[in-house]
C-alpha cells in the first residue's frame, strides 16, 4: 500500500490537526499501566498577563523533549500544566486599564475590584496556554492548575496555618524593600541590583556643645538625613572615641542625635563616620536595634516626603535630594561632592529604585526552613544540571534573610490573619472568622496579600492534590525534573525545596535542570527597550513549531545563554525540508506493507553500514538525552539525517530501487523503512509533528499496532546492528569518493564529463564489483580498475588513508581548450611582471613612494613570477 507526503512541507496545513488528534486521543495524559515508573514535571507556571516569549518557547521546549523521551521510553509521564496569578503584574495591568476609566481600586472597593481581576483572568488566562499548545507542548491539561484555583487555595492556607503555630510565621516591623511604583513591600529575592552613577556627598554635622568641632561623613542619600537619630563611630577609632556619647546637631531640622560606637562601621572607609537612618537602611536598622534608636520615617508610601517636614512636604525623594543638597550648601554644611558609581537595587517587575523602609509585615523565619534544604542539595538528594549553579543555590541559602511574605495588594491569596480591634486578640485560621473568640466582637482580615511566590512555592505537590492525600500525590510525587531558568534560583528553586521538604517530608524534585537565556544575535538580552524581541508565535506561523523547536535546542548546553538567529530558523526551515523531501522519496519507492530486516547475510556493504551508523546515533542519543545533553543529542541526529541518511544512503539505493522485484529492491526498501521510521522515534522528542506525519505514513514492523509516533518505543542500541567492518570499509569507500569529488570542483570539471578511474590499493577487499556503482554514480566515474600496484605520471593522483587514486588527464580536461586558456593567462601575466618590473626599476617610484606601496608592489612581482612558473609547467605537461 502506498502513502505519499504532500510535495512540499507545509507545517501549517498540518501542527493544528496532529495536535488536536493527540489531545482527542488522550495521549498526554499518564498511561493506565500503575507497574510502570513514573516521570514527572511541572510547568514552570507563566504569568496569567504572559505573552508567549522566547525565553518560555525554550523552557517548554526543553520540558516537551524530556517529557516525550521518557513518555517513549515507557514511563507513566505526567507534566502538569499551569498559570500563576502574579500578584503584582496583574494587579499593575488591571489598574492602569482603571485609570484609562478615570477610577482607582479605591473609588470601586477591593470586592468590585476582584470581581475585574477574576474576568481579566478569565480573559487573559487562557492566552498563554492556547500558545503553549501551538509550541507542541504535549502536558495533561485535564490536570491544569491556577495558583489561586480552590486546590492551591486551600494548600497555601495549610502551610500558613502551619508555618504560625510552630512560630516560623511571624508579624512584626522590620526593614523591608519597598517599591513606590507598585506600592509593596518586595523580598529580598526580587531586588535586582544594578550599578548607577551618583555621588558622595560629604557633609558635617557640628557638635551640639557649641565647642566648633564638627564630625564629618560622605552619604549618597543625603534626602534621608531627615530620618537620622544618630551617628556612628568603630569603637576602636582613636579619631573619634572622646566623641562617644556626645550629640551633634543637625542642619535643617536643628534635632539633637547621639554619637555611638558600634562595629559595624569599617574604620578605613571614608572618613570612618555613618550616618545613621534606621527607618531607611537595613544595617541602620539594626544598629538602631542594638542602640534602641528612635525609627523616623520621612516618606510616603510612593515615595514623596511626609508632612512632618514643611520645607520638602510632598516632594519626590530625587527632588528633595536636590533641595537639601543646595540647603546645605547655602547653609555651609556642604564639603565636597565626588563622582561614585554604586550598586542600587530596583524592583525586578518595575525597575523602580527601591526604598528601604520599616513597615509591619508578615515574615516566615527562615533559618529553620533553609538548613535541611541546603544539606538536601550538599547530600546529592537534590542535583543542579550543571553542578556549578549549586554555588549560587548555596551563596543564597547560607545567608538567608527571613522572607517578607505580605504584599499591600488586593490580587492574591489573602493573609488568614483575623484582627479583634476590642481586646487586640489575632487568630490564623483556615476558616473565615467573623467574631472574636475571646470577646465576641466583630475581627476584620488582615487587608494584606502573600507573596506570589508564597503560592509558586507549593506548586510541585499543591498541583498533585495536597494537603490532601490524593492518588496523584502518592503516585507522581516526589516529581523527576524542574527545568528552569538560572534566573531564579532564589525566587522559586530555593523556596520549593526548602517548602517540599518541610510541608510534606520529601524533596520536591530530583533533578534542577538549568538553562540560560535566549539572546538576540548580537548576544544582547531581549528587551522592549532595545526592540530586538523575538515572537515566537511568528516563528510558528511561518516556518512551523518544529522548525522554531530545532533552533532553539541546537546547541543548547546546561546553564548556558543561547543566541537566536535568522541564520538559525532559516538552517532549522531547511532541515524541515530535508527530512520531508527524503521521507517523501522513500515512500514513492515503497511497495511493502509493513518491514522485517533481513538477517545481515542478505545485506549489502552499504545495509549493514548504515544499520551500523544508525545504532551508533540510537547509542549517542540515548547516552546525551540521560546526561541531559539534549543540544547534543540533537547535533548527533542532525548529522545521521542529514549527511548519512539523506546524502550518502539513499543515494547510494536509488539504482536498487530502480530494479523492482529483486532480492536487492526489497532489501533496501527494508533498511530504508527500518532506518527511516526509527530516525523518526528519536527525532521526535525534538520534532514532534514533521515526526508524526511521516511516522503515521510508514510502514511499521510486523503486528505493531501503535497508534501514534508518541506512544512508539523509543530506539535501544542493538548489538546485532554493530558491523564495524562495513563501517570501516565504507568510510574508506566516501573517502575516495570524497576526495575525486573535491579534485573535480577545483578543476572546474562538470558533472557530466565522466572519467576512467584506477584505484591503486592493497585493499582490494574494499574496493569490489560491487562497489564500483558507487563511484560511476556519486563520482562521474565511467569505468573502474583495481590493481595492487598502478604508475602514470601523466594522470591525476589522489591519496586516500589506504590507497593511490589514478584519473586520466584527458579524462578530465579538453588539451586543446586548455592550452588556449593558459596561453592567454601566460601572455597576461607576462604583461603584468613586465609592468611591475619596470615600476620598481624606476629610482623615482622607488625613493618617494611609500615603503608599503613599494613592498606591495615587490610582493606582486613575486606572486605573479610563481604564477607564472605554475602555467608554464602545466603547458609542458600538456605537451
Amino acid at each position: 500500500m502506498k502513502h505519499e507526503l504532500a510535495k512540499t512541507y507545509a507545517p501549517q496545513e498540518l501542527e493544528d490537526r496532529i495536535y488536536r488528534e493527540w489531545t482527542e486521543g488522550g495521549y498526554f495524559a499518564p498511561c493506565s499501566d500503575e507497574s510502570k515508573p513514573t516521570y514527572t514535571i511541572v510547568i514552570p507556571p507563566p504569568n496569567i498577563t504572559g505573552q508567549l516569549h522566547m525565553g518560555h518557547a525554550l523552557d517548554n521546549t526543553l520540558q516537551d523533549i524530556l517529557i516525550r523521551h521518557k513518555r517513549m521510553q515507557g514511563y507513566r509521564t505526567l507534566w502538569v500544566p499551569g498559570t500563576d496569578h502574579a500578584s503584582i503584574a496583574t494587579e499593575v495591568k488591571i489598574v492602569e486599564n482603571m485609570r484609562k476609566e478615570g477610577i482607582t481600586k479605591e473609588d470601586i472597593g477591593r470586592e468590585a475590584f476582584l470581581e475585574r481581576a477574576w474576568k481579566w483572568k478569565e480573559q487573559y488566562g487562557g492566552r498563554i496556554v492556547s500558545q503553549l499548545k501551538k509550541m507542541g507542548s504535549s502536558c495533561d491539561w485535564s490536570r491544569e492548575r491556577f495558583t489561586m484555583d480552590e486546590g492551591c487555595s486551600r494548600a497555601v492556607k495549610e502551610v500558613f496555618v502551619r508555618l504560625y503555630e510552630q512560630g516560623l510565621i511571624y508579624r512584626g516591623e522590620r526593614i523591608i524593600n519597598w517599591c513606590p511604583e507598585c506600592l509593596t513591600s518586595i523580598s529580598d529575592a526580587e531586588v535586582e541590583y544594578e550599578d548607577q552613577a551618583g555621588h558622595f556627598w560629604h557633609i558635617y554635622y557640628p557638635l551640639a556643645d557649641g565647642s566648633g568641632r564638627r564630625i564629618e561623613f560622605a552619604t549618597t542619600r543625603p534626602e534621608t538625613m531627615l530620618g537620622d537619630t544618630a551617628v556612628a563611630v568603630h569603637p576602636d577609632d582613636e579619631r573619634y572615641r572622646d566623641l562617644i556619647g556626645l550629640t551633634v546637631k543637625m542642619p535643617i531640622t536643628g534635632r539633637e542625635i547621639p554619637i555611638v560606637a558600634d562595629e559595624y562601621v569599617e574604620r578605613d572607609f571614608g572618613t570612618g563616620v555613618v550616618k545613621i537612618t534606621p527607618a531607611h537602611d537595613p544595617n541602620d536598622f539594626e544598629v538602631g536595634k542594638r542602640h534602641n534608636l528612635p525609627i523616623i520615617n520621612i516618606f510616603t508610601p510612593d515615595a514623596k516626603i511626609t508632612d512632618e517636614f514643611p520645607a520638602y512636604a510632598g516632594m519626590d525623594r530625587f527632588e528633595a535630594r536636590k533641595a537639601i543638597v543646595k540647603d546645605l550648601q547655602e547653609q555651609g554644611y556642604l564639603l565636597r561632592v565626588e563622582d561614585y558609581t554604586h550598586n542600587v537595587g530596583t524592583c525586578y517587575r518595575c525597575h523602580t529604585t527601591v526604598e528601604p523602609r520599616v513597615s509591619l509585615q508578615w515574615f516566615v523565619k527562615m533559618e529553620p526552613l533553609a538548613k535541611p534544604a541546603i544539606e538536601a542539595v550538599r547530600s546529592g538528594e537534590i542535583r543542579f544540571v550543571p553542578e556549578r549553579f549549586e554555588k549560587n543555590y548555596f551563596r543564597w541559602m547560607e545567608n538567608i534573610r527571613d522572607w517578607c511574605i505580605s504584599r499591600q495588594l488586593w490580587w492574591g491569596h489573602r493573609i488568614p490573619a483575623f484582627y479583634c480591634d476590642c481586646c487586640g486578640t489575632t487568630v490564623v485560621t483556615k476558616e473565615d472568622t467573623a467574631r472574636c473568640p475571646k470577646c465576641g466582637g466583630e475581627m476584620r482580615q488582615d487587608p494584606d496579600t502573600l507573596d506570589t511566590w508564597f503560592s509558586s512555592a507549593l506548586w510541585p505537590f499543591s498541583t498533585l492534590g495536597w494537603p490532601d492525600q490524593t492518588k496523584d500525590l502518592e503516585q507522581f510525587y516526589p516529581t523527576s525534573t524542574l527545568v528552569t531558568g538560572y534566573d531564579i534560583i532564589t525566587f522559586w528553586v530555593s523556596r520549593m525545596i526548602f517548602s517540599g521538604l518541610a510541608y510534606t517530608g520529601k524533596k520536591p524534585f530530583s533533578t534542577v535542570l538549568i538553562h540560560g537565556l535566549v539572546r538576540d544575535a548580537l548576544g544582547r538580552k531581549m528587551s522592549k527597550s532595545l526592540g530586538n524581541g523575538i515572537d515566537p508565535l511568528e516563528i510558528i506561523d511561518k516556518y512551523g513549531a518544529d522548525a522554531l523547536r530545532f533552533a532553539l535546542a541546537t546547541g543548547n548546553a546546561p546553564g548556558n545563554d543561547m543566541r537566536f538567529s535568522d541564520e538559525k530558523i532559516e538552517a532549522a526551515r531547511n532541515f524541515t525540508n530535508k527530512i520531508w523531501n527524503a521521507a517523501r522519496f522513500v515512500l514513492m519507492n515503497l511497495t511493502i506493507d509493513s518491514f522485517t530486516l533481513p538477517d545481515a547475510s542478505a545485506l549489502r556493504t552499504e545495509d549493514r553500514w548504515i544499520l551500523s551508523e544508525y545504532n551508533r546515533t540510537v547509542r549517542n542519543v540515548g547516552t546525551n538525552l540521560e546526561k541531559f545533553e539534549l543540544g547534543i543529542a540533537l547535533s548527533h541526529l542532525y548529522d545521521f539525517i542529514w549527511d548519512v541518511f539523506c546524502d550518502w544512503y539513499i543515494e547510494l539505493v536509488k539504482p536498487r530501487l530502480n530494479n523492482p522485484g529483486t532480492p536487492d529492491n526489497l532489501a533496501a526498501q527494508q533498511v530504508l523503512t527500518f532506518v527511516l521510521e526509527g530516525t523518526m522515534k528519536l527525532l521526535h522528542p525534538f520534532m514532534p509533528f514533521i515526526t508524526e506525519e511521516i511516522w503515521g505514513k510508514l510502514p511499521h514492523a510486523e503486528n505493531d499496532t501503535t497508534e501514534t509516533v508518541m506512544l512508539a518505543a523509543f530506539p535501544e542500541p542493538d548489538p546485532a546492528l554493530d558491523f564495524p567492518a562495513d563501517e570501516l570499509r565504507m568510510e574508506r569507500l566516501i573517502t575516495a569518493i570524497k576526495v575525486i569529488r573535491n579534485r573535480r570542483a577545483e578543476m572546474n570539471v562538470p558533472p557530466s564529463r565522466k572519467a576512467k578511474l584506477i584505484i591503486a590499493t592493497a585493499e582490494t577487499d574494499t574496493f569490489t564489483e560491487e562497489t564500483f556503482p558507487f563511484f560511476q554514480k556519486l563520482a562521474s566515474v565511467s569505468e573502474v580498475t583495481v590493481a595492487k600496484t598502478w604508475q602514470d605520471e601523466t594522470a591525476v593522483q589522489l591519496v586516500t588513508d589506504c590507497a593511490r587514486l589514478f584519473i586520466p588527464l584527458g579524462d578530465l580536461v579538453d588539451f586543446e581548450k586548455e592550452r588556449e586558456r593558459l596561453s592567454k593567462e601566460k601572455d597576461n601575466l607576462e604583461k603584468e611582471i613586465a609592468r611591475v618590473s619596470a615600476k620598481l626599476a624606476n629610482e623615482s617610484f622607488v625613493s618617494r613612494a611609500p615603503a608599503a606601496v613599494v613592498d606591495g608592489e615587490r610582493a606582486k612581482l613575486a606572486k605573479y613570477t610563481e604564477t607564472l612558473k605554475g602555467v608554464l609547467e602545466a603547458i609542458s605537461h600538456l605537451g
